[in-house]
Protein backbone atom coordinates (compact mmCIF):
# COMPACT_ATOMS: atom_id res chain seq x y z
CA UNK A 1 0.00 0.00 0.00
CA UNK A 2 1.11 3.54 -0.37
CA UNK A 3 1.91 6.48 1.81
CA UNK A 4 -1.35 8.15 0.39
CA UNK A 5 -3.39 5.08 1.89
CA UNK A 6 -5.94 5.77 4.74
CA UNK A 7 -6.14 2.84 7.67
CA UNK A 8 -10.45 2.48 8.47
CA UNK A 9 -11.73 -0.48 10.81
CA UNK A 10 -15.30 -1.76 8.64
CA UNK A 11 -17.56 -4.40 10.31
CA UNK A 12 -18.90 -6.75 7.45
CA UNK A 13 -21.91 -9.08 8.22
CA UNK A 14 -19.98 -12.60 8.97
CA UNK A 15 -21.16 -14.00 5.55
CA UNK A 16 -20.55 -11.07 3.85
CA UNK A 17 -16.92 -10.75 4.51
CA UNK A 18 -16.43 -14.71 3.69
CA UNK A 19 -17.58 -13.79 0.53
CA UNK A 20 -15.58 -11.15 0.00
CA UNK A 21 -12.61 -12.79 1.15
CA UNK A 22 -13.46 -15.90 -1.00
CA UNK A 23 -13.10 -13.25 -3.77
CA UNK A 24 -10.37 -11.94 -2.67
CA UNK A 25 -8.60 -15.29 -3.18
CA UNK A 26 -10.05 -15.93 -6.09
CA UNK A 27 -9.55 -12.73 -8.14
CA UNK A 28 -5.66 -13.09 -6.71
CA UNK A 29 -6.94 -9.20 -4.91
CA UNK A 30 -6.65 -7.88 -1.52
CA UNK A 31 -9.87 -7.01 0.27
CA UNK A 32 -8.76 -3.74 0.23
CA UNK A 33 -9.21 -3.72 -3.05
CA UNK A 34 -11.82 -5.37 -3.70
CA UNK A 35 -13.70 -2.73 -1.18
CA UNK A 36 -12.05 0.24 -2.53
CA UNK A 37 -13.47 -0.73 -6.34
CA UNK A 38 -17.15 -1.45 -4.86
CA UNK A 39 -16.92 2.10 -3.13
CA UNK A 40 -15.89 3.71 -6.05
CA UNK A 41 -18.21 2.24 -7.92
CA UNK A 42 -20.72 3.13 -5.63
CA UNK A 43 -20.12 7.05 -5.55
CA UNK A 44 -19.36 6.85 -9.89
CA UNK A 45 -23.26 5.79 -9.52
CA UNK A 46 -24.44 8.81 -7.20
CA UNK A 47 -22.32 11.41 -8.95
CA UNK A 48 -23.99 9.64 -12.55
CA UNK A 49 -27.88 9.86 -10.64
CA UNK A 50 -26.75 13.81 -9.36
CA UNK A 51 -25.82 14.91 -12.97
CA UNK A 52 -29.41 12.85 -14.55
CA UNK A 53 -30.68 15.06 -11.62
CA UNK A 54 -29.50 18.65 -12.71
CA UNK A 55 -29.83 17.56 -16.54
CA UNK A 56 -33.79 17.18 -15.60
CA UNK A 57 -34.15 20.35 -13.35
CA UNK A 58 -35.56 22.00 -16.40
CA UNK A 59 -38.19 19.31 -17.28
CA UNK A 60 -41.60 20.74 -16.35
CA UNK A 61 -43.24 19.45 -12.86
CA UNK A 62 -46.52 17.25 -13.20
CA UNK A 63 -48.93 16.22 -10.54
CA UNK A 64 -49.60 13.03 -9.33
CA UNK A 65 -52.71 13.94 -10.37
CA UNK A 66 -52.31 15.27 -13.74
CA UNK A 67 -49.96 12.75 -14.04
CA UNK A 68 -52.69 10.02 -13.79
CA UNK A 69 -55.37 12.02 -15.86
CA UNK A 70 -52.98 12.55 -18.77
CA UNK A 71 -52.34 8.50 -18.66
CA UNK A 72 -56.66 8.46 -18.74
CA UNK A 73 -56.79 10.78 -21.71
CA UNK A 74 -54.41 8.45 -24.04
CA UNK A 75 -55.58 4.81 -22.95
CA UNK A 76 -52.86 3.62 -20.48
CA UNK A 77 -54.82 3.41 -17.69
Amino acid sequence: MSEATKRSTIYFDPQLHAALRLKAVHSNRSLSDLVNDAVRAALAEDQEDLAAFEHRLAEPVMSYEELLNDLKAHDKI
